[in-house]
């Protein structure tokens, strides 16, 4: 039986350590083995941008860029679809195989049987 941790970011960079915090855990459970789905919201849909992702710096924290490419790797990158649109953002603005899906989306996967969440 697989248990998939889903994992909402609502701060940006304008909170490095919450931010970063989300990110180390969602990578390190991808490298543990498990099924992620990392969900971006508010500002926190910034780091699906390419390029911003790298301009992230925090003192004593493994590389932003390097927990997004480990998350993408091995588990589900989401934009909220709102979050997006208030930013005037589309698809092709995001990196690849990020899904952009909204509330019914997101609620279907936390009720999941076997699912556990997580919000930053």
């Amino acid at each position: 039986m697989s248990r998939t941790l889903v994992i909402k970011l609502t701060a940006g960079a304008d909170e490095p350590e919450r931010a970063n915090q989300a990110f180390t855990v969602a990578a390190t459970a991808v490298a543990a083995g498990a099924q992620v789905s990392f969900w971006l919201t508010g500002e926190a849909v910034r780091f699906a941008v390419p390029g911003h992702a790298e301009t992230f710096e925090l003192p004593h924290a493994a590389p932003l860029v390097d927990l997004l490419t480990a998350i993408r790797e091995g588990g589900q990158l989401t934009a909220c679809t709102q979050c997006v649109k208030r930013r005037d953002l589309t698809e092709a603005d995001l990196l690849p195989g990020t899904r952009i899906a909204g509330a019914p989306a997101f609620t279907e996967e936390i009720l999941a049987e076997h699912a556990q969440a997580i919000v930053y």
